[in-house]
């Protein structure tokens, strides 16, 4: 399970392992707006209130982690109108964006970037620490 808070919170403080806190920082910084994706939930606004739950996309089905996708890519257009010719950087897992979120953002027109890419978690936890302005890698 992921670290979470055990009391109703906004969710950029409902997580709280040190790799959410590390893209958190990374964010803050290089982004004006952020969203979570969260696995119960699908897109989540970063002020906006969750209660604590216990559901992961590692441990889902094929076709579950597709139809989570389609959703997230519903919340996203819903939120932010065209995704064309937007730009969007990805701090989240495999499992979280390769199942047709990365896919379904370039079709729509967007471009997308994923600073962690291929990284072990280690090795995600010292770039974090090290902030978007010292380049990726």
């Amino acid at each position: 399970m992921k670290q979470k808070g055990t009391s109703c919170a906004p969710a950029k403080d409902l997580y709280t392992s040190a790799l959410f806190r590390g893209r958190r920082r990374w964010v803050e910084q290089s982004c004006g707006r952020w969203f979570i994706l969260s696995a119960k939930h699908g897109l989540v606004a970063s002020d906006g209130l969750l209660d604590p739950y216990d559901e992961s996309l590692t441990t889902a089905s094929r076709s579950a982690k597709r139809a989570w996708t389609e959703r997230v890519l519903r919340q996203l257009n819903a939120e932010l109108g065209t995704l064309a010719a937007r730009e969007f950087e990805i701090h989240a897992g495999a499992d979280y964006r390769d199942w047709g979120l990365v896919d379904g953002l370039v079709a729509a027109g967007a471009s997308v970037t994923i600073p962690a890419a291929g990284l072990r978690q280690g090795e995600q936890l010292a770039l974090y620490a090290r902030g978007p302005s010292s380049g990726h890698r």
